[in-house]
């Protein structure tokens, strides 16, 4: 039997024992801490023959219950689940740690027998012992199934008729029926077959009737706009499921006149329209009374409660026990890592009884986990779970784990020592190229920071930094606001307003970002050559000769030098330090530390224009010492702790009367961000809020709000860090830090839902669309651009904003070209009164938008126009060779040269210009690292 299978760790011609101890969570220990026959292996044994060698690489595995044993179904019949048996789903998914995560799922159908269900549990329990003990185990219902089990089938399951003791119906192509099905869900289709009668429609779901030639989905008036994308995508399914990709698909909208054949004949298939009636109020879908979580303690007779909540603890769950936690829709059993096979099949007939003896719905969800593989929705009922890792539970055993395993034959030479250092990944950053600028925040106004000062912060204030870079589209912005740790609630209030008419005056193009010292992201440390954090104020540090630095990193991604106090127990042997004492500085390197390290130790020396004398631990002479009051040891030798990779999650957003609602979104892709709503991207480090380009205004005003009240919510559940970085992106200015956590797609035109997926389905080019909601806004932007262009002032209504959110626009974003403004306001008042426009006059959205970082041109009238350059005047601009004079190249230049590539100002240098302004050949400078030409053209004002 080979080890990877008996742990369910991943395949791998090197083991490591940090992956193999994982084993010891199955360990039956005994009370008295007593071994009892049931190890890792003594699991494995127990479990079915059907079950070896399982979950060897990530993807699905599923087993259909034949005569009350698993049996493998092929590739070809996966998604393919019949009312009248039981199934056993295995989703094994491969985390970014390297280890396995396993999802076990029984389905019911809803004809299955009592016999089949029972042995459908027991055998998901023996399932779970063969992958080590450590997979959490879902109990699915026909018609209820979890939004994590439906996330597995895109677009949806349908279930079919019959089963294995009835042979299966097989239908003919001749003997073709109509089926009618309601479709619910925004993200994940629940498809449920429902009599083909006029009866069965609403006007508040979605309906497809799927007959011989043709499929007809019917919109209920008030069925919202993502349920009818997401059927959309169920009918391109049965099309071609059922029709081999050729058929006839008709749209029918309540309420609405569509073409009179297609809808009289919809019409006619029910005999003939008449009102419909009203949506009968199902058993889910009634108001339910708060629950109180009630835990039991699972022995020998029937549960016996613990504790009830609000609030549990986890000291409650002791390992050598399994518990039952009842939730109300919800049942959790948690099985501690020293219980036996037994006691845990045993727990899981319980929770059924539970279900049962409490007349709970058949569809009452139940989930089992095990101790130490606790899913977040578990955790959730608990006060402060604590923070624990599989190595917090498996570290004592090592060497058991080693000697089991030597036992069995494999070689566990080296297994004892520490897995060697990997060398990190370069993260996804934006172009290099762009242009950096930094504000200090001071009172209620805001102090540039020169370029040679850029990335020299002070913990006492709060920063503003604007960098514009060349996205896909012409000009991208990553609007960031850093907070030092000793900074005022003033301060920080006025940083955040000063950010806001910033972000507006960008046409909410921006991308938002907030960081706290401490917590800087790589996206933010890679937009300086180091970043560089003092004590105090900047005039109070003006004259300082005496303080010590110390440096992290090995490159731009993960540079920072920090203050610290100048003593002996600062010092840590796996960083660099700056030692500077009057005339004298040492760049102190830790023996632990590496060659990257230490460059970036003398790279800091040199931004602060220091003479440092490096150092070695272990060779300073006693001039270092005595700048330090005297030689201690003992100090640290380890870096500091970096929080744990987790694997991303996303949410779904919404703000019901008041109260922040979110959703989680399993197994998600790119489609999963509906332009309509408001989503959450957690990496459990860093916060993405996306806010869809049609979300209501609402959601738009308190997008930042949902992230804090999120994060507040994760800081007292997972312990994720109370200043973790929070990103607000708008929809279709996403950078690539954000896209790299999709396999993403650009998208040219952005519509509704669906729109883009019925152009789609339809075959035809998706035409953008306006937001059902947005037609008074339509309104208001055409009698406001009328009102600029005949001369009366546009008004600027307030609206309340949140804490970190937007602030109203400001006249000064609006463009000042008399004849734009005319055709802004013609297309607006088009727009707003329904009448179409010649394809010549139709503008973009960001038509009247110019960017604040480009050089422009000041017009006769005293405003900016930014315009496309002529040959002739690019030609008269040059020297006639291509090349330009210094002045006019320099970013600041009162005459700047329009038409050129802002990000290559110095190629546009005469070969003499550019070898007397950077001291060398052009060829040589290109040779330099990407940060020292950006330094020296920053110096020289042309970057």
């Amino acid at each position: 039997m080979h080890a990877d299978a008996c742990y369910g760790l991943p395949s791998s011609s090197s083991i490591r024992l940090e992956d193999l101890s994982v084993c010891l969570s199955v360990t039956a220990l005994g009370r008295q801490g007593v071994p009892q026959a049931i190890d890792c292996c003594g699991f494995r044994r127990s479990s079915d023959v059907a079950f070896q060698n399982v979950a060897g690489k990530p993807g699905i595995e599923i087993w259909r219950i034949e005569d009350f044993k698993p049996v493998l179904l092929a590739q070809s019949e996966q998604g393919k689940f019949h009312e009248g048996d039981s199934y056993i789903v295995l989703k094994t998914t491969a985390l970014k740690s390297g280890a396995f995560r396993y999802d076990v799922h029984f389905w019911l159908g809803k004809s299955t027998s009592q016999d089949e269900a029972g042995a459908a549990a027991i055998k998901t329990v023996e399932l779970d012992a063969a992958l080590g003990g450590r997979a959490v185990q879902y109990r699915e219902v026909q018609g209820h199934e979890s939004d994590l089990f439906l996330s597995y089938f895109k677009p949806c399951i349908i279930p079919l008729e019959g089963g294995v003791a009835s042979g299966f119906k097989k239908v003919e192509e001749e003997e073709f029926e109509p089926h009618l099905y309601l479709c619910k869900g925004a993200r994940v289709a629940r498809v449920t077959q429902v009599p083909y009668a006029r009866q069965s429609l609403n006007h508040d779901d979605v309906f497809i009737l799927d007959t011989k030639d043709k499929i007809y989905q019917f919109n209920g008036a008030n069925s919202s706009i993502q349920e009818r994308g997401k059927a959309l995508e169920v009918v391109q399914h049965l099309k071609d499921t059922n029709h081999s990709g050729s058929c006839a698909v008709v749209i029918v909208d309540d309420g609405k006149l569509g073409s009179a054949e297609d809808t009289g004949e919809f019409w006619g298939l029910f005999g003939g329209f008449a009102p419909l009636g009203r949506k009968p109020v199902t058993h889910d879908e009634s108001k339910k009374e708060p629950f109180l979580a009630k835990l039991f303690c699972i022995g020998e007779d029937k549960p016996k409660e613990v504790e009830y909540g609000p609030v549990l603890k986890k000291h409650m769950l002791e390992s050598y026990n399994c518990y039952l936690l009842d939730v109300g829709n919800d049942v959790f059993v948690w099985m501690g890592r020293d219980t036996s096979l037994e006691q845990r099949k045993a727990a899981s007939l319980s929770a059924e009884e539970f279900i049962s003896n409490q007349e709970r719905p058949g569809f009452t969800h139940v989930t089992r986990v095990i101790e130490g593989f606790e899913i977040p929705k578990f955790k959730s009922y608990f006060e402060k779970w604590p923070r624990t890792s599989q190595s917090a539970f498996s570290e004592d055993g090592r060497g058991k784990v080693a000697a089991m395993l030597k036992q069995q034959g494999v070689d566990v030479k080296g297994l004892m020592k520490a897995a060697p250092s990997v060398e990190e990944a370069p993260p996804p950053l934006v172009e290099s190229s762009g242009k950096l600028e930094v504000w200090r925040v001071d009172g209620n106004t805001r102090t540039t920071i020169p370029s040679e000062d850029h990335g020299k912060f002070f913990d006492v204030h709060c920063y503003i930094v604007l960098y514009t870079y060349h996205g896909d589209r012409k000009e991208d912005f990553l609007l960031c606001t850093w907070f030092g740790k000793n900074h005022s609630a003033d301060e920080q209030a006025e940083a955040l307003k000063l950010t806001n008419k910033m972000a507006d005056k960008l046409k909410g193009r921006a991308v938002q970002v907030r960081v706290f010292q401490g917590k800087e992201p790589p996206q933010f440390l890679a937009l300086f050559p180091c970043l560089i954090i003092r004590e105090g104020k900047t005039s109070e540090l003006q004259k300082e000769t005496k303080y010590m630095l110390r440096v992290q990193g090995t490159s731009s991604y993960n540079s920072l030098a920090v203050q610290v106090d100048p003593v002996p127990m600062s010092l840590n042997s796996s960083e660099c330090f700056i030692v500077l004492m009057g005339k004298v500085c040492y760049m102190w390197s830790g023996s632990f530390t590496n060659g990257e390290q230490q460059k970036v130790g003398m790279k800091v020396a040199s931004l602060l224009q220091l003479n440092a004398k490096p150092v070695r631990e272990g060779t300073e002479p006693s001039s270092f010492w005595n700048v330090l009051g005297g030689k201690q040891t003992g100090y640290p030798a380890h870096r500091d702790s970096k929080d744990g990779t987790r694997d991303p999650r996303l949410f779904c957003c919404s703000y019901t009367k008041g109260k922040l609602q979110t959703t989680e979104v399993f197994n998600f892709d790119q489609d999963d961000l509906l332009t309509e709503e408001v989503m959450i991207l957690d990496t459990f480090t860093e916060l993405y809020v996306w806010v869809g380009q049609h979300a209501s205004a609402e959601e738009k005003e308190h997008a930042l709000d949902f992230a804090q009240e999120h994060l507040d919510s994760k800081v007292a559940q997972d312990g994720m860090s109370p200043k973790a970085t929070i990103y607000k992106i708008p929809e279709g200015c996403e950078p690539i830090f954000f896209t790299s956590y999709f396999n993403w797609r650009a998208i040219k035109v952005m519509a509704d839902t669906y729109s883009k997926r019925l152009a789609k389905l339809q075959g035809r080019k998706i035409v953008a669309t306006e937001h059902p909601e947005d037609g008074a806004t339509q309104r208001k932007s055409a009698m406001a651009a009328l009102s600029s262009v005949f001369g009366s002032p546009p008004e600027h209504p307030t609206s309340p904003r949140s804490s970190i959110g937007g602030s109203p626009r400001t006249p000064s974003s609006h463009i000042n070209s008399a004849s734009s403004q005319r055709a802004a306001a013609l297309a607006a008042l088009s727009a707003a009164l329904g009448q179409p426009q010649a394809e010549s006059s139709s503008f973009a959205p960001d038509a009247d938008w110019v960017a604040v970082s480009s050089p422009s041109v000041k017009s006769e009238d005293g405003g900016s126009e930014v315009g496309t350059v002529t040959e002739e005047e690019l030609e008269e601009s040059t020297s006639g060779d291509g090349k330009f004079e210094y002045e006019r190249l320099r970013a600041t230049s009162a005459n700047p040269v329009r038409g050129i590539d802002l990000r290559k100002r110095e190629s546009y240098l005469s070969e003499e210009a550019f070898e007397k302004l950077f001291n060398m050949k052009k060829e040589k400078f290109y040779e330099l690292p990407k940060w020292k030409q950006d330094q020296r053209k920053r110096v020289l004002d042309l970057f």
